[in-house]
């Protein structure tokens, strides 16, 4: 198969999965209308709730859903073949992705910008808000420790990215100030700062850090843990509009160049797929269902997107119409990342043994590699190219890092503010937040929660398409386009979650580890299981919850909870 063909499969699953499915959903179904007050307008306030620019929050969403985790997953599922992981991508987003990430954001837009704990207990029962919550808040950690671990890791091994990373704050929060306090035209603004971010790319290669800081301090994990976390806290507690809003925005034009000029130089080398399309049902990773499902998220399907589209793009939309571009849009321009990920590992490597020698180094040392491979074909320099591409790795894990803490942040306060006053305060939620996920990402646990990484995040998933759908229930309005993909992603991540979670149980009890591995394989073991307890649990009640508002629309009276 020749990776133009794949390419075109893309941009035909983009064209029908935006302009025709989206369309029709937001237009029939959810009945967008603009003359309809949304939150950010009603409730502005500067610091969660702000009437955001559509171009803006386009650049916003891509960038907060768009982590490691697309580039990651389909480079390591290639080893069941590239086939499954292409039909992955592809009808994943077509009939499930899109659907999460803009339902999520409509659900809450029209929910007064309520976040999924206060859904919860409206849609479903007081006792699903309290599990939901406990859920979220563990499965946010495991992102700030799984991510956390990448930035540091970049940070400490690749000299040029500190400097990036410092210039593209610089230029996210001058971005913030020209365009809410300077009112400077978006274009302009755009130019400016996504050069000063560029500039640090290139300074980053000739003043690298182990120059500037000291190879002892440069290479230091602990150093890079600490600064990564106080920009999180920054992006926690300041305004939105302030740090994250626009460092993100900013940063999503360094993956949107790298994205773009990428597949211009798939369109000018034209590779074929070196690797096999097929292998076998079952790898040493676990067998293609359901593991592989849950191995590629992002870029076919991942709860992260339903947190950051209800808790964070529902409250900046400025116009409903602007939510299928923002919320259905984004998923597919991130499909297209997932296939570009795909292409580079299907077409980088001769032979699946070349593959998995180099597979050793890191899903990020081989995406460097093909975007250098690719921007070379334009011209580039092989060193800024791989650069380049290393760069694209921590902007990538970084600006999801600073919303996971934000939200961790809020989900304290919706948890635990009953018990104390205390919680409600940002700084205290940011500072618990950070120092776990300083603690995760120093201890090492980020190993072991990595593991159960996928299948939690895919979990997520399948509860938003629940409450999704509970919300569409309550409306009166057809759900079956969220139900059926619930359904599948509920089977489909318990039973990853289940697997997973016996395959470690049974290395601790085979005696096949010992020491902090043991500890580590033990621990997650009985919270995988935990996990899936909380799944059944939250089933059990949105069950209840369908028949509840089935039987009020069946009686003629209005289907609320």
């Amino acid at each position: 198969m020749n990776s133009v063909v794949v390419l075109l499969l893309g941009f035909i699953v983009f064209f029908l999965g935006y302009r025709v499915y989206a369309k029709y959903i937001d237009s029939k179904i959810i009945k967008s209308d603009p003359k309809r007050a949304t939150p950010a307008k009603m409730y502005m306030d500067g610091v969660e709730f702000m009437p955001t620019n559509r171009n803006v929050l386009f650049g916003y969403q891509f960038k907060s859903i768009a982590g490691a985790a697309p580039i990651v997953g389909p480079i390591i599922a290639i080893q069941w073949g590239w086939l499954p992981a292409l039909v992955w991508i592809l009808a994943g987003t077509f009939f499930i992705g899109w659907v999460q990430d803009y339902s999520s954001a409509v659900v809450a837009m029209r929910s007064d910008g309520a976040s999924f704990g206060g859904l919860s207990h409206k849609l479903i029962s007081p006792r699903a808000r309290v599990i939901l919550l406990s859920f979220i808040y563990f499965y946010l950690l495991t992102i700030a420790g799984a991510f956390g671990n990448i930035v540091v890791s970049t940070a400490a091994g690749l000299k040029s990215a500190p400097m990036a990373w410092l210039f593209l704050t610089i230029g996210g929060i001058l971005a913030g100030q020209m365009i809410y306090k300077w009112r400077k035209d978006i274009i302009l603004t755009t130019v400016v700062t996504v050069v000063i971010a560029m500039v640090g790319i290139w300074l980053g290669t000739i003043a690298p850090s182990d120059q500037v800081l000291g190879k002892e301090l440069s290479a230091n994990r602990f150093f890079w843990a600490v600064i990564a976390f106080v920009f999180c806290y920054f992006a926690a507690v300041l305004p939105i509009w302030r740090f994250a809003l626009p460092i993100n925005y900013v940063a999503s034009y360094i993956v949107f160049l790298g994205l773009f000029f990428g597949i211009i130089g798939i369109l000018v080398l034209r590779p074929d797929f070196t690797l096999p399309a097929t292998t076998s049902f079952t790898i040493p990773i676990g067998p293609i269902w359901p593991i592989m499902f849950v191995t590629i998220a992002c870029g076919a399907i991942s709860g992260w997107h339903s947190i950051v589209s209800s808790s964070g793009t529902a409250r900046q939309l400025e116009n409903e119409l602007d939510a299928r571009p923002v919320g259905g849009g984004v998923m597919f321009v991130e499909m297209l990342l997932a296939v570009f990920a795909l292409i580079i590992a299907g077409t980088l490597y001769a032979s699946p043994v070349e593959y998995s020698a180099a597979i050793k180094t890191g899903p990020g040392a081989v995406f460097a590699a093909g975007v250098s491979k690719f921007l070379g074909a334009l011209g580039l320099p092989a060193e800024i190219g791989r650069s380049y591409g290393s760069v694209m790795m921590i902007v990538l894990a970084i600006t999801i890092m600073q919303l996971v803490v934000r939200f961790m942040r809020v989900a304290t306060s919706e948890l635990l503010s009953d018990i104390s006053p205390v919680f409600r305060n940002a700084h205290v939620g940011t500072f618990i937040a950070s120092l776990l996920g300083i603690i995760v990402v120093l201890t090492g646990w980020y190993q072991y929660l990595w593991i159960l990484f996928g299948g939690a995040n895919q979990l997520m998933a399948s509860l938003a398409l629940m409450l999704i759908t509970a919300w569409l229930m309550s409306e009166g309005k057809s759900y079956a386009w969220t139900f059926y993909p619930m359904i599948f992603m509920f089977v489909t991540t318990v039973a990853a979650l289940l697997y997973t979670s016996y395959n470690l149980l049974t290395k601790v009890f085979a005696g096949g580890v010992a020491g902090s591995a043991f500890v580590g394989n033990l621990l997650m073991g009985i919270v995988g299981f935990f996990l899936v307890i909380c799944a059944l649990i939250l089933g059990y009640e949105g069950i209840k919850a369908f028949k509840r508002h089935t039987a009020l629309k069946a009686a003629g009276a209005p289907a609320k909870a």
